[in-house]
């Protein structure tokens, strides 16, 4: 769950089996595409938000996780909290969504996540803006607009990686071929950047040049023309 910080408003709520970077890009990805970009992200200091080499002590500013990484692209300032009582506003929200969610799917007959998540965006979260959120204090939005940002290839997972002998890149115990190229003969030893997109799909860049894409079990996909 994404909420603002200032009304309370739920900006975006989906189900997962576990929270984690894919789905704090996919949060992102559906606020910044609605409302902007914001000017700064309060969250718990969870793994795939900061790295922190010891338990309790204060994030490593020169180590950086996807999501710090996209953060940082993006130019949103990432604040870590450092007590529950300190995000109190979203404590409270997610106090009460455990609280009432679970009865109200029970109550709808709702046995998927599908089905959920459709009840969220549908029912649930414009129901709960509708009764807890309050006006800002201030007129106007703090959201930027998105402009020619492409959203895609900043909210994912991106790793950087050296191009094999026999012109492949490995990618998670799986061998990306990379097609022929009109830009040069071969790749071999060349470092590129690996992503991987919301959808499960993979590009391969070479500097700021996409040089392939692939489906989400490796299958090569034509480049756009």
């Amino acid at each position: 769950m994404t909420l603002d910080d200032a009304t309370g408003e739920i900006y975006s709520a989906f189900l997962v089996a576990e929270e984690g970077t894919h789905s704090t890009l996919r949060a992102l990805h559906e606020v910044i595409s609605q409302h902007g970009l914001p000017c700064s992200l309060y969250t718990d200091r969870g793994s795939h938000y900061f790295v922190t080499p010891k338990a309790g002590e204060k994030p490593d500013p020169r180590a950086c996780t996807q999501v710090g990484r996209a953060l940082a692209q993006l130019g949103i300032e990432h604040i870590p909290a450092f007590s529950p009582e300190a995000r109190g506003r979203s404590e409270r929200a997610f106090r009460t969504l455990q609280d009432r969610l679970p009865k109200e799917l029970a109550v709808a007959g709702i046995t998927t996540v599908a089905a959920a998540d459709r009840y969220l965006r549908e029912v649930f979260v414009p129901a709960y803006n509708a009764r807890f959120a309050v006006a800002p204090e201030q007129p106007g939005s703090a959201f930027v607009a998105v402009g020619d940002l492409d959203l895609d290839q900043i909210l994912c997972v991106e790793e950087p990686r050296q191009v094999g002998n026999d012109d492949t890149v490995l990618w998670r115990r799986r061998r990306l071929q990379i097609p022929a190229s009109p830009l040069r003969p071969h790749f071999v030893r060349t470092r590129v950047k690996v992503r991987q997109h919301l959808d499960g799909t993979l590009s391969i860049f070479h500097g700021p040049r996409c040089i392939a894409r692939y489906g989400p079990e490796g299958q090569a996909i034509a480049l756009a023309a």
